[in-house]
């Protein structure tokens, strides 16, 4: 549902006079009952509240926005602890771990790499970044991230012989080949 806010040069007025007004009051209150972060975001929503129903708004603004705050903030606090109780569930209730036979042959693959080779190969491939972009995001030359791609690539490729010769995939046409020159 959209809404067509009107925005006459009085309404803009009206507001930007509730705002002059009552923000430090309004921000000194969310600063009192909440951190730093939720304090901005709670005088952020209660001004957002007052523009959109400044028809409601009272001659004598405070209360009415400090009410809005009131309740912004206890809205907050409901979400913070939805959000920490299911955590806690899901947590708790993870279930039995994924057979990792299941998984395709690539990701038992990197499952087997270290970290750091599996970040590589993921911001590279999954991520679609550049071996320049890869360099930023390493924070390292762009020499040493095509190196560390190069060989997070080798390993990669060993672990997937490895799951051929242990028998978990069947030898595909490229490891066939291999084997029958070396023959």
């Amino acid at each position: 549902m959209s809404v067509a806010f009107e925005s006459s040069p009085e309404r803009r007025t009206r507001f930007e006079q509730i705002f002059a007004t009552n923000f430090r009051a309004v921000s000194a209150y969310a600063r009192r009952r909440a951190a730093p972060a939720e304090a901005e975001d709670a005088v952020a929503e209660t001004f957002l509240v007052a523009w959109r129903r400044l028809d409601e708004v009272p001659e004598h603004a405070k209360p009415w926005l400090l009410g809005v705050a009131r309740r912004v903030l206890a809205n907050q606090r409901r979400a913070a602890g939805r959000r920490a109780a299911l955590s806690e569930r899901v947590a708790r209730d993870e279930g039995p771990e994924p057979k990792l036979d299941s998984a395709p042959p690539v990701l038992q693959a990197l499952d087997r790499l270290s970290e750091a080779d599996r970040e590589v190969l993921l911001l590279t491939a999954w991520d679609g970044l550049s071996t320049a972009e890869l360099a930023t995001a390493l924070r390292c030359s762009r020499t040493a991230a095509k190196v560390r791609l190069h060989r997070a690539r080798r390993r990669l490729g060993v672990e997937l012989e490895r799951l051929e010769l242990d028998g978990a995939l069947p030898v595909t046409r490229t490891r066939k080949l291999r084997l029958e020159e070396t023959r």
